[in-house]
C-alpha cells in the first residue's frame, strides 16, 4: 500500500476534541488506500509547561533528564490519538521514538537523526495495522537514552518519516491553510501560493516565516520529499493549502514569491578594526563559539590612518538582538586575548530584517532596483544589504518594518496569481 506522512502540530492537538477532529483525517486518507505514518507534536502548551517544570526543579538540569521529561508531552498525544482512531475502527498503536526506533546524536536538545529502520512498522503494516502514531520531536541515543531534537523537532521528523519509507507526500497540518506571500498579519494583501519550491521555502523559513521547521526543509530538499502545508480547521481538498516541491514541478514562477521578515534583529558594527589577512576569523571564530548566529556582514573600503600602524576597516554584522550581550562579550574577550584590535563596538538594537525571496530572481534582472526604490518612495532608509542567489535582504529602522513589507508587497504586485 502507498504510505502517507501526516504531521500534526500542537495546535492541531490542543486538546481532546481537536485530536478527535486530526484522527477524522486520518480515517479518511486511509479509507483512500494509504498506510498512514502519523506525527504528533505535544499538546499546545504543554511543552513549555514541562520545560518549566525542569527549570523550576534543577536550574544546573542534567539535558539528559530534560529530554527525558520534555518528550513525555509527545508520548501523550500519540497514545491518546491511537485511542481515538481504534474507536473509531482504525487499526492504529503508538510508537515512542525507542520503540521504532528513531536514532539520533547524543547532542541533548538539539539531536540529528542517524537512521530510522523500517523493520518494526512495516511488519506492523503487513499485520493489517492501517496507523503508526509517532511521538514527534525525539529519537534514542546511542546511549539508549531519550533524546530530543530541538524546537520545530516533529516537522523534522515527519520528513524524515517519508524519506525513510518512500512516502507519496508528506502533509503538514497546522494553524494555517499554507504558505502565504508574506504574514497575513501584517499586510492584507497576503496571497496564499499553491506551490513553492523548495529553495524558496527554505530560505522564506531561514528569514523569518515560521510556518516550517527550517530543517525540515533542507531534509525535503536532499530526499524530494514533496511537503503540503495545510490547515487543520479545515476541510482537505486535493487543492488544499500550498505544496512545497522541486521547481521543476512549478510550470511559471513569478520573479519574487514572497517577502518574509525578522523583526527582532540588532546590527553590530567593530569600528577601525584592523584590516589584515586572518581578521574576519579572529572576529567570526569567537563569535561561532559563543554560539552567535551572525546573518548579514559587511567590511567598509579600509584607511590608513595616522594613529593606527596597519591598515584599518568597520566590520558590521547582524544577528538576533537577544544575542547581543553574547556577541559583545565574545569580542571584548577576543580583545583581551590579544587576537583583534578594535575602537569600539557599536550595537543597533532596534533594526528589522527584510527579505524578498523568488527562484525567478536568477533569470531576471532588475529586482535589487525595484526594491530599492519601493523603499525609497516610502522614505525607508537602508542600513545594510546582502544578496544571495535567490534572495535581497535589507536591513532597516524596526518602526518601519510594517510599511516595508507592504510597499514590497506592492511594488513586486504579490497579490495577483
Amino acid at each position: 500500500m502507498p504510505i502517507l506522512v501526516m504531521k500534526f502540530g500542537g495546535t492541531s492537538v490542543a486538546d481532546l476534541d481537536r485530536i478527535a477532529n486530526a484522527a477524522e483525517k486520518v480515517k479518511r486518507e486511509v479509507e483512500r488506500g494509504y498506510d498512514v505514518i502519523v506525527i504528533v507534536s505535544a499538546m499546545s502548551g504543554k511543552t513549555n509547561e514541562l520545560v518549566n517544570w525542569v527549570e523550576t526543579t534543577s536550574p544546573l538540569y542534567d539535558a539528559r533528564e530534560y529530554d527525558a521529561v520534555v518528550a513525555s508531552g509527545e508520548n501523550i498525544t500519540a497514545g491518546l490519538m491511537s485511542l481515538r482512531l481504534q474507536e473509531m475502527g482504525v487499526s492504529a498503536r503508538s510508537w515512542q521514538g525507542w520503540q521504532v526506533p528513531i536514532n539520533t546524536t547524543s547532542a541533548h536538545g538539539a539531536a540529528r537523526f542517524l537512521s530510522i529502520p523500517r523493520e518494526n512498522l512495516d511488519q506492523k503494516f503487513s499485520e493489517g495495522f492501517k496507523v503508526a502514531v509517532i511521538a514527534g520531536f525525539q529519537g534514542l541515543s546511542p546511549e539508549n537514552r531519550i533524546t530530543t531534537l530541538g524546537r520545530g523537532g516533529s516537522d523534522t521528523t515527519a520528513v524524515a518519516f517519508a524519506a525513510a519509507f518512500g512516502a507519496e507526500r508528506c502533509d503538514i497540518y497546522t494553524d494555517v491553510d499554507g504558505i502565504y506571500t508574506t504574514d497575513p498579519r501584517v499586510s492584507s494583501k497576503a496571497r496564499k501560493l499553491d506551490r513553492i519550491a523548495f529553495e524558496e521555502m527554505l530560505e522564506l523559513a531561514s528569514l523569518g516565516a515560521k510556518v516550517l521547521q527550517t530543517r525540515s526543509v533542507e531534509l525535503a530538499m536532499r530526499y524530494k520529499v514533496p511537503l503540503r502545508v495545510l490547515s487543520s480547521f479545515e476541510e482537505t481538498t486535493e487543492n488544499s493549502g500550498t505544496l512545497v516541491c522541486d521547481e521543476d514541478k512549478i510550470m511559471e514562477s513569478k520573479v519574487v514569491s514572497g517577502v518574509a521578515f525578522s523583526r527582532d534583529e540588532a546590527k553590530m558594527t567593530l569600528v577601525t578594526v584592523e584590516d589584515r589577512p586572518g581578521i574576519a576569523s579572529a572576529i567570526f571564530g569567537p563569535l561561532a563559539d559563543a554560539g552567535v548566529n551572525v546573518d548579514m556582514i559587511v567590511q567598509n573600503i579600509s584607511e590608513r590612518q595616522a594613529e593606527h600602524e596597519v591598515k584599518v576597516t568597520d566590520m558590521t554584522f547582524s544577528c538576533p538582538v537577544n544575542q547581543v550581550a553574547r556577541a559583545r562579550k565574545a569580542m571584548e574577550d577576543a580583545r583581551d586575548a590579544g587576537l583583534i584590535k578594535f575602537d569600539e563596538l557599536v550595537a543597533d538594537e532596534d533594526v528589522a530584517k527584510i527579505s524578498v525571496v523568488g527562484i525567478g530572481m536568477r533569470s531576471h534582472a532588475g529586482v535589487a532596483a525595484k526594491m530599492f526604490k519601493a523603499l525609497a518612495a516610502e522614505n525607508v532608509n537602508i542600513k545594510v544589504i546582502a544578496t544571495s542567489e535567490i534572495k535581497i535582504s535589507v536591513l532597516v529602522d524596526r518602526k518601519y518594518l510594517e510599511l516595508a513589507v507592504q510597499a514590497l508587497h506592492d511594488a513586486f504586485e504579490l497579490d495577483k496569481a
